[in-house]
């Protein structure tokens, strides 16, 4: 799309189907309708009629019909564009997240009525699988943190400190038993890439860590042991959390890890605080959608919702495979 873009007064692409339609063809269709059969550009007509569905075209060329949202997250929806467009918008700016439940509590006051928790859900998985970054996008250079953490429920049942006479104590469980690890790499004034791990070991994070940061970046950590494993013979630098050292400043560089501390801090308060329950499965979905935000903040709203828009070009999920590959 060129001059991706929501223009001034956007709250009419969310409640007028025509309108939104209308944006999303000259926005994907900028030298006119593009056939998704043959490719062929601007040889297509627009048919009309009263059974003739919404937006329908036929290629001149290869005389097959198709709708501007063919080969899209949108493609086979029988949702409206309006609707979409608005769940798109609420979820980019929202900086925590909009969860589904309030999109399908919020759709009936918005349109009188309720779009349904199920379609909701679908919708922002869809949302969050345009989200997804290319597999081979640039790596990552310069100053680049890498940190990671573990997301999900505390432990409910508090093993008893004290045990009765001959009775063995049982083993204590592990604090982070029940949570999902996640590993990030930030560049610094730049953007971030989230994984979800099931092992955070250095044989797990090395290949990652080739994958997404280039050869000469200089890298800093805390004082993990696991991660200085995985970063032999780069340039590395840790700052050592136990001893309260989080800044420190050497020959003009700031060495810190508190940028992706930061983004760490949003990811948790987005989990915990407006989807409370994250399966594993879907976690690396979840990240997709908070990667691109942070990737994104220095825009407007209105921007980012057209960013997400473009990104929705080439991507199909169906409903019977809800989970997305992994970035």
């Amino acid at each position: 799309m060129k001059d991706a873009k929501i223009p001034q007064g956007q709250a009419e692409l969310f409640i007028n189907e025509e309108k939104a339609r209308a944006f999303f063809e000259a926005k994907r269709w900028p030298d006119g309708p593009v056939c998704p059969h043959c490719g062929e550009v601007d040889n297509a007509y627009k048919l009309a009629g009263k059974t003739t569905r919404k937006g329908l075209y036929k290629c001149a060329g290869c005389r097959e019909k198709f709708t501007v949202t063919m080969r899209s997250i949108f493609e086979d929806s029988h949702i409206p564009l309006h609707k979409w467009f608005y769940a798109i918008h609420l979820m980019c700016a929202s900086k925590k997240g909009m969860s589904a439940h309030q999109f399908h509590r919020m759709s009936e006051t918005f349109y009188g009525k309720k779009v349904s928790y199920r379609t909701a859900w679908f919708m922002f998985h869809r949302i969050r699988f345009a989200m997804s970054q290319h597999p081979l996008a640039d790596k990552l250079f310069g100053i680049v943190e890498m940190d990671e953490t573990y997301v999900g429920g505390k432990i409910r049942n508090r093993q008893p400190l004290a045990v009765k006479p001959g009775v063995r104590a049982q083993d204590r469980v592990n604090f982070y038993a029940k949570k999902a690890a996640v590993f990030s790499v930030l560049q610094r004034d730049g953007n971030v890439r989230s994984r979800h791990v099931e092992r955070v070991t250095s044989e797990n994070l090395k290949p990652m860590i080739d994958s997404m940061v280039a050869e000469d970046a200089h890298v800093m950590t805390d004082s993990s042991t696991v991660l200085f494993g995985a970063l032999k013979g780069r340039r590395h630098d840790q700052v050592n959390h136990r001893n309260d050292e989080y800044v420190r400043r050497e020959n003009g560089v700031c060495i810190t890890t508190n940028g992706i501390e930061g983004f760490f801090a949003t990811l948790k308060r987005g989990i915990n605080g407006t989807y409370h329950h994250v399966g594993r499965s879907y976690l690396q979905q979840y990240l997709n959608e908070f990667d691109f935000r942070y990737n994104s903040r220095k825009v407007s709203d209105g921007e980012r919702t057209a960013l997400a828009l473009e990104a929705t070009n080439g991507k199909r999920m169906l409903l019977n495979k809800p989970i997305g590959p992994v970035n």
